[in-house]
């Protein structure tokens, strides 16, 4: 299966100059969504990933099936006021501003070894906020996973000592 065929590039969104990468129709297709997550799966079972943490919103929409399929636990990394216990937090520059991520403090053992898994690597900045969250906890992020890796923004150097797997590339 291509999963290329289930993306749809929009220009100009959202906007000028853009080239959106909209990841809507390989979620409304069940095949090709199976598909995706079981070759995601299939890189966290080969790493030894056991838990899965994920960015929201879209890091769930990957990472539960993901958790779900190797039978092991999902970390939600959410934005502030989201989590209803004590959290940890994390906060990072955005090209015009902040962002800042929260985890439930008791959320990762220390010594377990997590995957992050996100839909798309941009420049990297939300990954590597969420690998300092589980660092934080004393987890070993033991890899990155994304359904697709905008090359250009490079991502990947953000990302360096940590391996990064991607289905695809633009």
């Amino acid at each position: 299966m291509n999963l290329y065929d289930y993306i749809a590039t929009i220009p100009d969104f959202p906007q000028k100059g853009i080239l959106y990468r909209d990841i809507t129709p390989l979620w409304s297709d069940g095949e090709a969504y199976h598909y995706a997550c079981d070759l995601l799966t299939e890189h966290a079972r080969e790493i030894g990933a056991e838990l899965v943490a994920g960015p929201e919103a879209r890091g769930f929409i990957f990472g539960c099936p993901i958790a779900y399929n190797l039978n092991i636990g999902f970390v939600p990394i959410r934005k502030p006021d989201k989590l209803p216990r004590k959290t940890i937090s994390y906060k990072y520059d955005l090209e015009y501003g902040t962002n800042e991520l929260h985890v439930h403090e008791d959320a990762i053992k220390p010594g377990q070894k997590v995957l992050i898994v996100d839909d798309l690597l941009a420049t990297g900045g939300t990954t590597n906020a969420s690998i300092k969250l589980v660092e934080q906890l004393g987890g070993i992020v033991i890899g990155c996973a994304f359904l697709i890796e905008l090359e250009d923004l490079k991502g990947r150097e953000a990302l360096k000592g940590y391996d990064v797997f991607t289905l695809m590339k633009y």
